[in-house]
């Protein structure tokens, strides 16, 4: 059985040209800038180093809560 992941696909990149946060249309990302890439069904939203800080953290806190709920099973040596 093939297992799928709950993470989507990202990237992190830099930006071509100088453009607002998809989150945070006040966050500027300039041309050169780190940015979060996120795959949005086919194409990808953009979000600047800031929002995407605080975007993974709150995933990373979910996804750690679940994982109590759903805790890894051990490997057996076989």
């Amino acid at each position: 059985m093939a297992i799928k992941s709950l993470v989507i696909r990202l990237d992190i990149d830099r930006a071509l040209n100088s453009h607002n946060c998809q989150a945070n249309a006040k966050h500027r990302i300039h041309k050169g800038d780190r940015r979060l890439k996120v795959r949005n069904g086919r194409s990808w939203d953009h979000y600047c180093v800031s929002c995407a800080a605080v975007m993974l953290g709150l995933s990373i806190e979910k996804l750690t809560l679940l994982q109590r709920e759903f805790p890894f099973p051990n490997k057996q040596k076989t």
